[in-house]
């Protein structure tokens, strides 16, 4: 894979005060995080970071000039599901459920609230949507089977119509899983969803691409611009908060990706030709990543908990489109293994300044194959993952 590694600064394999959970904190005014998304989608804000040192500030809309003919976007087309539904209990007590992945068939993955009352056997009569078509017979019920002590979920199997799918049941009872952070918004579900969305599957946004519009995409194509598409059904591993004060200890949960062979084989055209590889989003490096665990990319469809921070030694990914993530989380971990975490925090440190909106609606931000960290692994390998 041709790395541009005149244009790179280095750096062993992470420093002690990298592998501190404390290491990646900062301050964000409360202002600062989007609570709608911009309209048009590509009418958002792009921080470029274009070398070691130096950076710039652009509008979203302004991509194609930034990239080059030849590079390959890689975006990932997994759908947001309606994955949040609300009910009672035969109490009557409320009961709020947000589904994290299908384990069985009707048999889900699920946070439920409050949990703690919640064991097996229990059940749940969910409440359609007020806006919902369906019909009042339409029933949709689950019952408590087991307790997941990796992500302190519940399983709960479903109990459906005859012939009904659950997806179906989602479109009348469930509603678009927005983040705790997005406490007054006005966006539409359709805004919390990529317009390349495909695959239904996700209970949240790969947030990277809600700034792509389908006239984006046709310039990118008039400059020479490919993309290619990933599947990361994005759960409880993306969002999931790190907890151990070493952060190298943190455990990700697995979530479902396929890279196909489609995919690999635009990589690989594009690195013959010279072009970059440009993951939108840290689904799409995790993907990546994940697929070419073994030294190599291969098309790959399976789980992956791939987990990056700072002295990662990358294989596929050259530069990254992405949001502004959460303080002390797993994704501002993996950003600071592509720049390091010190240059990344002074660049948030000026878009707060520079107000910047973050997270999932807000702005974000271009890292290019010249301001990358050229990682030297101790063992002469990758150095975590």
């Amino acid at each position: 894979m041709p790395i541009h590694s005149s244009s790179v600064n280095s750096l062993a394999a992470g420093s002690e005060w990298d592998r501190s959970l404390m290491a990646y904190d900062y301050e964000l005014p409360a202002d600062r995080i989007a609570q709608n998304p911009a309209v048009p989608r590509d009418s958002s804000r792009l921080l470029v970071v274009d070398s070691p040192t130096d950076h710039s500030h652009r509008i979203f809309r302004d991509l194609p000039a930034l990239l080059n003919p030849g590079d390959l976007l890689v975006l990932n087309n997994t759908r947001v599901i309606p994955a949040r539904l609300y009910g009672r209990k035969p109490t009557g007590s409320v009961v709020e459920v947000l589904l994290l992945e299908e384990r069985q068939e009707n048999i889900w993955l699920a946070l439920v609230k409050p949990g703690k009352r919640f064991k097996a056997g229990s059940k749940i009569e969910f409440e359609p949507q007020k806006s919902s078509n369906s019909p009042m017979s339409s029933r949709l019920s689950a019952t408590v089977i087991d307790t997941d002590e990796a992500t302190g979920g519940r399983l709960l199997h479903f109990e459906l119509p005859e012939g009904i799918p659950l997806s179906q049941m989602l479109e009348a009872f469930g509603y678009m899983p927005l983040p705790p952070y997005i406490t007054n918004s006005a966006a539409s579900p359709a805004q919390y969803q990529t317009v390349y969305a495909q695959q239904p599957g996700a209970v949240a946004a790969p947030t990277a691409g809600l700034h792509f519009t389908d006239d984006l995409f046709g310039r990118l194509a008039e400059r020479g611009i490919n993309h290619a598409f990933v599947t990361l059904h994005v759960g409880v591993g993306t969002f999931r908060p790190v907890e151990v004060e070493d952060v190298t200890t943190h455990q990700m949960h697995e979530e479902w990706v396929e890279v196909p062979a489609a995919t690999v084989e635009a990589i690989r055209q594009t690195q013959q030709k010279g072009g970059r590889i440009i993951a939108v989003g840290t689904t799409v490096v995790r993907s990546l990543e994940g697929a070419a665990a073994n030294g190599r990319l291969q098309p790959f469809c399976g789980k992956t908990n791939l987990f990056i921070y700072p002295g990662y030694r990358w294989r596929v990914v050259e530069g990254l489109i992405t949001n502004f993530h959460l303080p002390r989380s797993s994704l501002l971990m993996l950003v600071s293994a592509l720049v390091g975490r010190e240059r990344l925090l002074d660049l948030y440190r000026d878009a707060i300044e520079k107000e910047y909106r973050f997270y999932s609606f807000g702005d974000a931000m271009l890292i290019l194959p010249a301001a990358r960290i050229a990682v030297i692994a101790n063992d002469g390998d990758r150095a975590n993952g």
